[in-house]
């Protein structure tokens, strides 16, 4: 994952679509909105790599968001001309534990029997209350889950000849993570760094001030020139954020 060109972005996200990521090393990152419950679309990402056809977080689960990304899989095997249906998944990574991200693993789960490797154990609490969850949002209940691998900080997640750096970036939630590859200047960030915005910190557990302490002391090191694939919303680079995102730049915070 390496060198990306960035498209352009668009204010309303077009379900079933899949957005491409080329890299120079060969990979390919496809974005794929999902309509999380109403009013809410967040990211799903499908990553092809040596072979590796890796899922990082799944969606809610709910409503439109598992045909939106079976038709967004769909799109994005025909670009790729390489069949990235759920059954041809091989790995599922999740960055936090909110249901809007990870309401759909147990789903998956048990349909394709990949491995589920994240967050970090301190969402423990959210993944085992996602029926609670549910029921926060009026959703029909969801199962939770127990991921194969929990996920921590200096950790390494390898897919053939990419290897992964793990961040441990709490704020949003207690347990959220961050998967950095480092030759390619990329970060997934989850829910923690947003186009001109940063995660909300009023559920449970959530802490402002350590979202902000995340991005300074564990993100924005990483360089300016760092591009980021967030949980909601377009791409964006850490230096932009550093120097125009309000919430850091010195408006709000």
């Amino acid at each position: 994952m390496s060198d990306l060109h960035i498209p352009p972005s668009k204010n309303t996200p077009t379900a079933g679509e899949s957005i491409p990521y080329e890299t120079n090393h060969g990979g390919l990152i496809y974005r794929i909105p999902v309509s999380a419950f109403p009013g809410l679309w967040g990211n799903v990402y499908v990553v092809l790599v040596d072979g590796y056809r890796i899922l990082i977080d799944t969606g809610s689960g709910f409503g439109d968001s598992n045909q939106h990304l079976e038709a967004g899989l769909k799109s994005a095997s025909e670009k790729a001309g390489v069949d990235l249906s759920l059954p041809n998944l091989t790995h599922i990574l999740i960055t936090h534990g909110h249901i809007d991200h990870a309401g759909g693993v147990a789903e998956l789960a048990a349909l394709t029997g990949v491995p589920i490797e994240g967050p970090h154990e301190e969402d423990r609490f959210w993944i085992e209350g996602m029926p609670k969850q549910s029921k926060m949002f009026g959703l029909h209940e969801v199962g939770g889950f127990e991921p194969d691998r929990w996920l921590q900080a200096g950790d390494k997640v390898r897919f053939g000849e990419v290897e992964l750096e793990v961040l441990h970036c709490p704020g949003h939630t207690p347990g959220h993570i961050v998967f950095y590859h480092q030759p390619g200047r990329l970060a997934q960030v989850g829910d923690v760094l947003f186009q001109g915005s940063i995660g909300r910190t009023d559920f449970p557990r959530g802490d402002y001030d350590t979202l902000i302490r995340s991005i300074k002391e564990r993100l924005f090191p990483l360089g300016d020139d760092v591009e980021f694939i967030p949980g909601h919303g377009p791409m964006s680079t850490l230096g932009e954020e550093r120097r125009h995102n309000p919430f850091l730049s010195g408006k709000y915070g």
